[in-house]
């Protein structure tokens, strides 16, 4: 599915009026919600690539911040993984009731820190996501959160990453739900590597595109 460049709505999330970028093509096949890491926002030319790619297979995207400006001043706050997801169960609540999204199957995209949130609230609402992505993510920050997550999960690690490679193949060890690891070869923590944050835009939009079809032909 082809689609044209996206231009990036500035919207207001939760209860925080959270600052985002909401994209939305034409009859989208599904939401895409992020939750990042420490030292990244809305605004980061990474993530919002991603966003990109995402929306030219007809996906929708929500990319906004999950700690207010002197709230991210607190560094407790970046790794403090119930307030995150609090957070981002409010941008769930706050994209599903807009009328343009409201019927969207919705899944969640987690780096860093963010991954470990992105479980923790799919383990909330275990019905309410259909795919969750973790690129370079802390999925063990969800701890006990993870055996109850039912949304396939994409763990995407980078080849040269060797301490996250271990905690996430830990964290793979607990999930009871669909789940797959793939390793970007000659990738370190953020991808920066010629070639290999292509590979994650691919990895995970195939994963969200071929799980949002399969919600909205009904499982």
């Amino acid at each position: 599915m082809v689609q044209a460049q996206i231009e990036p709505e500035t919207v207001s999330v939760g209860r925080p009026a959270l600052e985002g970028y909401l994209r939305v093509p034409e009859a989208p096949i599904g939401l895409v919600i992020f939750a990042h890491g420490a030292g990244s926002s809305h605004r980061s030319p990474r993530n919002n690539r991603v966003a990109e790619a995402l929306g030219r297979r007809g996906i929708a995207t929500l990319l906004f911040d999950l700690l207010t400006e002197e709230e991210a001043l607190d560094r407790r706050n970046v790794f403090d993984i119930p307030l995150l997801s609090e957070r981002l169960i409010e941008a769930v609540d706050w994209a599903l009731s807009q009328p343009e999204l409201a019927a969207l199957p919705v899944g969640l995209f987690g780096s860093s820190t963010g991954a470990g949130a992105a479980l923790v609230a799919a383990a909330h609402g275990p019905a309410r996501f259909a795919a969750v992505v973790s690129r370079g993510g802390r999925p063990d920050l969800a701890g006990e959160a993870l055996r109850s997550v039912r949304a396939p999960v994409l763990l995407i690690v980078g080849g040269l990453d060797h301490v996250v490679i271990d905690l996430n193949a830990t964290a793979a060890e607990q999930l009871l739900c669909p789940n797959q690891t793939e390793i970007v070869p000659g990738a370190t923590h953020l991808f920066e590597e010629p070639g290999t944050l292509d590979q994650v835009m691919d990895l995970a939009g195939t994963w969200f595109e071929k799980k949002f079809l399969q919600a909205g032909a009904g499982g």
